[in-house]
């Protein structure tokens, strides 16, 4: 498989919130947010794949700050790291007031994608070499993520998890 760069997978979508949108304060619904995440990272993993993909797990949601009614949200992920069948996105959010086009960075988030045929089956993706700084350190600390869970989860052992065990020698 011909490995690809995250900027090959990046995914961006940039949209207005609504009332409809909004809790009683005003702002954006986390759940809202969440939701428009899954949609632009699982972009991100389809074009990095080129498969049909499925969202494994929501690692890290970073719920910065507030993004009231009327902002511009703009969502932009990209595959960090790709495994086996799995693929971990990074995902970065901005916010714009209406009137005054800066940018501010509100939230942050890590999703994991398993690609799969059609019928459910797991399937190999291409590995990612990240081209900058902040790329290379998304690549390397998606391995460590990577390890954690799977000792969490059991399915490594501690011992195993070279990764984890560089942090603390």
């Amino acid at each position: 498989m011909t490995p690809k760069t995250p900027e090959h997978s990046k995914a961006i979508q940039t949209d207005i919130v609504l009332p409809g949108d909004t809790n009683s304060l005003n702002n954006l619904f986390g759940g809202e947010l969440l939701a428009r995440m899954d949609k632009v990272a699982s972009i991100a993993a389809i074009k990095h794949s080129e498969q049909v993909v499925v969202t494994a797990s929501v690692n890290n949601v970073s719920f910065g700050e507030p993004v009231p009614n009327g902002s511009i949200l703009t969502i932009e992920a990209k595959v960090s790291r790709a495994f086996n069948s799995s693929m971990e996105v990074f995902i970065d959010v901005w916010k714009q007031n209406k009137t005054h086009l800066k940018k501010f960075k509100v939230n942050e988030a890590i999703y994991t994608f398993v690609a799969v045929n059609s019928q459910g089956k797991t399937v190999k993706v291409p590995p990612i070499v990240p081209q900058t700084e902040l790329e290379k350190q998304r690549y390397d600390a998606a391995l460590r993520r990577r390890q954690l869970s799977l000792v969490l989860a059991g399915k490594l052992s501690p011992k195993e998890a070279t990764e984890l065990k560089a942090l603390f020698d």
